[in-house]
């Protein structure tokens, strides 16, 4: 009866480790036979595209987020269409820098060179957005992987997907928790806003036009608002790009949340995680607090890269990160 008993025990756990991988199970080990030297290889050439280019950074992490929150992390934002009509076509990605499309491109190669037909794209997508996370001062983490690259790419997809710089805090929660992020999860991930940029159109209601009875946002630091005016006047060319953070744009750490309690966030979305109480407490501990800030950081991180992947036989491994295999 005992022996029975142990057969049973051993094909159930059979069973329930099947399941597990077919429910969207990664591994930080994932390539450890298949393709053991694949994170030195991905930060080999992110550190080399870095060496060209400090937009590298914030380029690939914020490329990593716009993928993630439409389709989950399959890569979908790679894919480029000859119609126009792809993922990276949406007006809402124009913005996206070439700088990290190309990060992923020539990491793919890289990683192709040594283990062909193996490592998804979206899984380069995640390891190189950790690298570039620590190449700005930021903290490591273990990456999960096994993620396979997506089937669908379509820019008709991406409207109503991503957060709006004019959202308030129940828009943020509402999008976010779509994708078992918690409110603390969000405001942590806002901190990548201490590496980004934004051209002037993204927040120049706060300036001109806020209100008819009062066009400054009065949430806006008042010399911050005369700076951004002078960097952002109206009808400004609208390439121009204003660091998201005015301190130290070039370096992750916890300024980005100091400027919120100066009233130096950028955009709405921003400013509104110190002036709402519900949200304040968290923006005061972070600017308060750097290790707190990176811990945080380092949890949503992890559970952003679990949104919507594609396991098993799910999606495919893409040769060439901007084209579907077939």
């Amino acid at each position: 009866m005992g022996r029975w008993r142990g057969c049973f025990y051993v094909l159930m756990v059979s069973i329930i480790v099947i399941l597990g991988g077919a429910e969207g199970q990664l591994a930080e080990n994932f390539y450890g036979i298949t393709c053991p030297n694949v994170e030195l290889i991905v930060q080999q050439a992110v550190s080399t595209k870095f060496s060209q280019t400090f937009v590298t950074i914030p380029a690939t992490l914020r490329l990593f987020f716009h993928d993630c929150f439409v389709e989950g992390c399959d890569a979908s934002i790679m894919i480029a269409s000859p119609n126009g009509d792809a993922e990276k076509d949406s007006s809402d990605n124009l913005s996206l820098a070439g700088d990290g499309f190309d990060t992923v491109v020539k990491a793919k190669q890289a990683v192709e060179a040594m283990c062909p037909g193996v490592v998804s794209c979206a899984d380069i997508l995640a390891i190189a957005t950790r690298d570039v996370v620590v190449l700005a001062g930021g903290p490591s983490y273990n990456v999960e992987l096994g993620r396979r690259d997506g089937l669908i790419s379509k820019a008709s997809r991406v409207a109503g997907n991503l957060p709006e710089p004019d959202f308030n805090l129940i828009q943020l929660n509402t999008m976010f928790a779509k994708h078992n992020l918690s409110q603390f999860d969000m405001i942590a991930l806002s901190g990548a806003h201490t590496l980004g940029f934004s051209h002037c159109d993204r927040f120049a209601n706060r300036l001109y036009s806020f209100t008819p009875s009062k066009p400054v946002d009065p949430s806006l630091d008042q010399e911050y608002a005369k700076q951004l005016m002078q960097m952002c006047p109206q009808n400004v060319d609208p390439s121009i790009a204003i660091n998201m953070d005015p301190v130290t744009p070039r370096t992750f750490d916890n300024e980005y949340y100091k400027s919120l309690v100066g009233g130096k966030g950028l955009f709405t979305s921003d400013q509104v995680l110190f002036t709402d109480k519900a949200s304040e407490g968290t923006v005061s501990d972070f600017a308060n607090n750097a290790f707190d800030f990176n811990g945080a950081f380092v949890t949503a991180m992890r559970k952003l890269g679990r949104v919507g992947v594609k396991t098993g036989n799910q999606g495919e491994i893409r040769l060439d990160c901007t084209r579907f295999n077939s």
